[in-house]
């Protein structure tokens, strides 16, 4: 005798007990991962199987009103076991009940197996598809939260918060880079300029975080070298213009005056038409220090003028001299009244102590603001 979808779904109702214990027990010996989960995620799983075979039911009972079946089956389950168990792991979970379904299909129903087995393939589809769909919701809603966490992370450290803060923040977005850390600002970009971000750094093998603040990309990266080294690479990924890249910092927590040196370096950077990109903020120290920064000011007098003036051999002399009369070695040599050779050996040591060639343009406008902001605070000495 043939029996009513309403009769079979009856006889399936008596059996959903003992079907979801034979599916929970399938998985224990199939899948051994779910025998290592915390007890409490054990328990949503067996309320999932529970779930999804009594929608399974319903659906088979009455099937022109079947409800949404995510709501159904994942609506008991709390959003975080999305970030727990893979989509990989819950499809074979799924697919693992429906198998235990169907073998005890014969013994349960006998000749109106074949019925309730069409229509729980048909039901294993669309439980699949909506596997899928919770995946790609709480993907999408987790990916939304860690751009807010993110953007939170670099605004506290521009703001000089509390380091462990940052750092316990930055870890919660999968920041594990140790070591030197620089940050890099510069125009957005593209819609894309972000994903383009993370692309390089991670072919890089470096610490990726940043965010947007105006018209703006701020980028924190982890692990570069003591010169900043491979941080240029990501300027492509910028809008057209200055990038600039701050001092290389020891850790996240001391980022910030990398962070400030970038910034104060994009507000100048105009000063200098002919800067490279990514230009260094440390280069852009002449137009930092015209422009207000206490700290270019303070960074080129103690690197270039005290070194200078604390060497002796009147090499400081000789430097102002060079720098004040044209550039000429037999000029500053006349000056002085030494000779020519005396000039280049002073000059050399100048070079020697701060870095910056006097015969190279740029280096002698260096020269020239620092030596002017040492007079300034050192007086005549």
């Amino acid at each position: 005798m043939t029996r009513s979808r309403a009769q079979i779904a009856q006889r399936l109702t008596r059996s959903s007990g003992a079907l979801s214990t034979a599916a929970l027990s399938r998985m224990d010996t199939d899948m051994p991962w779910v025998a290592e989960l915390p007890a409490a995620d054990r328990s949503f799983i067996g309320l999932i199987v529970q779930a999804g075979i009594k929608s399974f039911i319903d659906w088979y009972r009455h099937p022109e009103e079947s409800a949404a079946i995510r709501a159904e089956v994942f609506g008991v389950a709390p959003r975080e076991m999305a970030g727990e168990i893979t989509l990989q792991q819950t499809v074979a979970m799924v697919r693992v009940s429906i198998i235990v379904v169907d073998e005890n299909l014969d013994q349960l129903l006998g000749e109106d197996a074949e019925s309730a087995r069409s229509a729980l393939n048909h039901y294993g589809r669309e439980l699949a598809f909506a596997t899928a769909e919770v995946y790609a919701r709480a993907a999408e809603q987790r990916g939304a939260w860690d751009a807010r966490l993110e953007a939170l992370v670099v605004d506290s450290l521009l703001r000089g918060e509390d380091d462990e803060t940052i750092s316990s923040r930055a870890s919660a977005l999968g920041w594990d880079s140790e070591g030197n850390v620089v940050v890099m600002t510069g125009s957005l970009g593209n819609g894309d300029t972000l994903q383009q971000v993370r692309r390089i750094a991670r072919e890089k093998s470096l610490g990726c975080l940043c965010a947007v603040q105006g018209d703006r990309l701020v980028v924190i990266l982890g692990g570069v070298d003591e010169v900043g080294r491979p941080a240029a690479a990501l300027a492509e990924a910028f809008a057209p213009g200055p990038v600039v890249v701050g001092p290389v910092t020891g850790s996240l927590g001391e980022a910030k005056a990398s962070a400030d040196a970038a910034h104060s370096g994009l507000r100048v950077a105009c000063g200098w038409p002919d800067a490279p990109r990514p230009v260094l903020a440390d280069d852009l120290l002449p137009e930092r220090a015209l422009a207000g920064d206490l700290t270019a000011r303070r960074t080129l007098v103690a690197r270039v003028f005290e070194p200078l003036a604390e060497a002796g051999g009147s090499v400081l002399e000789t430097a102002e001299a060079y720098l004040g009369g044209g550039s000429s070695i037999e000029g500053t040599a006349r000056t002085l009244f030494v000779h020519a050779n005396t000039v280049r050996y002073r000059l050399k040591r100048a070079a020697e102590l701060t870095s910056l060639e006097p015969t190279d343009p740029r280096d002698s406008y260096t020269l020239r603001i620092a030596l002017t902001l040492g007079r300034l605070d050192h007086g005549s000495l």
